[in-house]
């Protein structure tokens, strides 16, 4: 049985927040909210092959260690306004290794369980006077909350240690006391072991007052800049403006601490998801090879009437890492083999595995690429009209994908990423559903699942209708637990530059499209659409949001492999 990640959680009485005793009934419901309740990931393993650092819970930075906490004191709630008018909470980390210190506090929405970490570091420089870390000599106040009218614990007293000549402040220090916190409550890293931050995900704000999530500025495999998981605490929207606080930096060699080919092994085995596809999915995810080997067919420009068959790992493919319309792949010629070719095969279908290093190596993002020889036709919804689209929507070749970004100092999967067409969003592991992997007997566990959208295969953490569009009309995106599942732990590694032995396909070399170009001659097809259309102004919006779609999506334009995303090297977006 699948459930929802807060199905595993027990629905006790939430935590009381308030001083005293008499608290009335409002004030109690007031304070039920998903963040009283701690996510812990549903996995029994508490041990990985051997090999390298890989959560071993400690990373040399350069004179400077570090190491993960996920658990917190509570110093303070609100309980309206940020993220779904739900407020948000300050924490400090607890459980603190010995010899280490406190960086910053750390600070999330309440509309999500507790689940959240801060580095906090240790000097282990051989210098007396110019070690890694050093207390502050001072804090300013940035911000209190004396005279919020929001529903709030107490005043919250945000400050910013100033710090001695050379270092850096990397967090923020909260109390509920106007009192300046001690010296000795954080510590300041030196400089050089550090990089400027940039404002990422709103927290929460009231009144200009505003709470953010900080992350490196450079990201990405070329990246050195480290999430510590602390928050910035800023007057005004913060978007234009750098941070008070800084990353930290890794001086060392990033690959110390990445994952072996075992250990990616035995990571996969325990988070790799379920992909659930729509109970009227008609075009499923095969192998690349079995594309192949089915009758696809590699097309040049100025010879269209000569294609050649393409050889298995696409050894014939170019390879010159060149992204023009000289050449492009395309399905078998005879309508026979076309129709079927383009159904997939989801009994060879198996996920294609790119690891590669963020946030200074102390994450791995594993991304997990799924290949579709078709895209299905597009269907829209115009206020209460659904509409089937004839063509809009259809190409050969589609690549999707998820990634995984497992810490490399504790081994959890802490978030997951979903590839929706041209964009996607990140979502936490306290907030995917899972379900019970029934053949893992080495590690008995529960593993995500995901869900493909009907024909367009965007991948989505939970069943129902997105919406791609805003008024009421936009493209639909579908999505439902159907009978046909593909089990992504079947997967072959690709690419991971760090490990230096791992071959590649030739087929994750050929930059050019996975599909052809086609005018889908959009006037006519819109012509025809928008008859089921009475009212003008709904034509005219259903016209506006169809032109306004990429090319990719829209049909016209055949996708290129994973290999020329810019998610490749970059972060994703």
């Amino acid at each position: 049985m699948a459930i929802k990640a807060m199905g595993n959680v027990p629905r006790v009485a939430p935590m009381d927040h308030f001083s005293g005793e008499n608290k009335t009934q409002q004030e109690f419901q007031s304070r039920s909210r998903p963040i009283d309740y701690t996510f812990k990931l549903p996995i029994t393993t508490t041990s990985w092959p051997e090999g390298n650092g890989f959560a071993g819970g400690v990373l040399d930075l350069g004179g400077l260690q570090v190491s993960l906490v996920s658990t917190f004191n509570k110093i303070w709630g609100v309980y309206d306004g940020g993220q779904d008018d739900q407020g948000a909470s300050v924490y400090d980390p607890k459980d603190i290794p010995e010899g280490f210190s406190m960086l910053g506090s750390y600070c999330q929405p309440n509309n999500k369980p507790l689940f959240g970490y801060v580095l906090v570091a240790k000097d282990v420089s051989s210098s007396t006077t110019n070690g890694a870390l050093k207390p502050p000599l001072d804090y300013a106040l940035l911000f209190d909350t004396t005279f919020l009218s929001s529903n709030q614990d107490s005043t919250l007293y945000i400050w910013l240690p100033l710090t001695p000549d050379g270092y850096t402040a990397i967090g923020h220090v909260v109390t509920t006391t106007p009192e300046k916190p001690p010296l000795d409550k954080v510590m300041c890293v030196r400089s050089d072991l550090t990089e400027q931050c940039d404002f990422s995900a709103w927290i929460w704000g009231a009144n200009d007052y505003n709470i953010f999530d900080v992350t490196p500025s450079i990201r990405g495999t070329q990246g050195h800049g480290i999430r510590v998981g602390s928050f910035v605490g800023h007057y005004g929207l913060g978007n234009s403006y750098t941070p008070s606080v800084s990353c930290l930096k890794n001086l060392n060699s990033i690959s110390k601490i990445m994952p072996n080919e075992k250990q990616i092994e035995a990571i996969l085995q325990v988070y790799s998801p379920f992909l659930y596809l729509h109970s009227d999915e008609e075009y499923f995810p095969s192998s690349v090879n079995w594309f192949f080997s089915n009758g696809a067919l590699l097309y040049k420009k100025g010879d269209e009437s000569n294609p050649i068959p393409i050889q298995q790992n696409g050894t014939n493919l170019p390879q010159d890492l060149v992204y023009d319309d000289a050449y492009w792949i395309d399905l078998p010629v005879d309508d026979e083999n076309k129709d079927r070719v383009k159904q997939g095969n989801l009994e060879s279908a198996e996920s294609y595995v790119h690891v590669k290093p963020v946030f200074g190596g102390t994450f791995s993002d594993i991304a997990m690429w799924i290949f579709y020889p078709f895209n299905g036709p597009g269907r829209a919804k115009v206020e209460f009209i659904n509409i089937k689209l004839r063509k809009i929507g259809e190409h050969v070749g589609d690549w999707e994908h998820v990634t995984l970004r497992v810490s490399n100092l504790d081994g959890q999967l802490w978030q997951v990423y979903f590839s929706q067409h041209r964009s996607g969003s990140w979502i936490d592991s306290s907030l995917l559903e899972f379900q019970n992997d029934n053949g893992n007997f080495d590690f008995p566990t529960k593993r995500p699942i995901v869900y493909a959208s009907l024909h367009g295969h965007a991948v989505y953490p939970h069943e129902g209708l997105v919406l791609l569009g805003k008024n009421g009309i936009g493209m639909r995106d579908d999505t439902n637990r159907g009978g046909n599942v593909m089990d992504m732990k079947k997967f072959v590694l690709v690419s991971a530059d760090y490990l230096g032995y791992v071959k590649e396909p030739s087929w994750l070399n050929y930059f050019r499209e996975w599909g052809p170009t086609i005018d889908y001659k959009l006037d006519g097809e819109l012509k025809f659409l928008k008859k089921f259309l009475l009212i003008r102004k709904l034509k005219d919006a259903f016209e506006k949001m169809i032109r306004g779609l990429p090319k990719e999506i829209l049909g016209e334009e055949g996708p290129t492999g994973p290999k020329a995303k810019n998610s490749w090297n970059e972060d994703e977006v």
